[in-house]
């Protein structure tokens, strides 16, 4: 059996999510925003510091995405109780809408591609689905 190239590989992944961002730019979230929503999904109500680091942004651009976010209901913030100092940042109902939406049409672009392989092909990433999967979850909040 020959050493796969992983070179090729990591090259053609990179295109594929590329290609999804370019196609779904346009809808209603930008990839920081949903990025962002994601973060607080998953980690619960963060404060923006927190959320700079995840999505590797500066302080002054995710406080104006927070902004942006909250005001299309997107996100709430309040007081943090360890710091009344400090706000936290929280997803709404609307934001992990907004968030399942785009990810429902991201997965039926993809499902459009791959349903337009040859059967060899879709067997070949049918067996990957198991990899795949993994490296969505190694070092999962690190900077993008």
């Amino acid at each position: 059996m020959t050493q796969p190239d992983v070179a090729r590989l990591a090259q053609a992944l990179r295109e594929l999510v590329s290609v999804i961002s370019r196609e779904t730019a346009s809808h209603r979230l930008s990839r920081t925003a949903a990025g962002t929503l994601a973060a607080l999904e998953r980690h619960g109500p963060s404060r923006i510091s927190d959320l700079t680091r995840l999505e590797a942004v500066g302080q002054p651009a995710m406080t104006g995405l927070v902004q942006r976010l909250e005001a299309s209901d997107l996100v709430s913030r309040t007081s943090d109780p360890s710091d009344r100092r400090a706000t936290l940042v929280a997803v709404t109902d609307a934001g992990r809408d907004a968030l399942a939406e785009r990810r429902r049409q991201q997965d039926a672009m993809v499902a459009a591609r791959v349903a337009r392989l040859p059967p060899d092909q879709l067997a070949v990433l049918d067996a990957a689905v198991d990899a795949i999967v993994e490296l969505t979850q190694e070092d999962h909040d690190q900077p993008h």
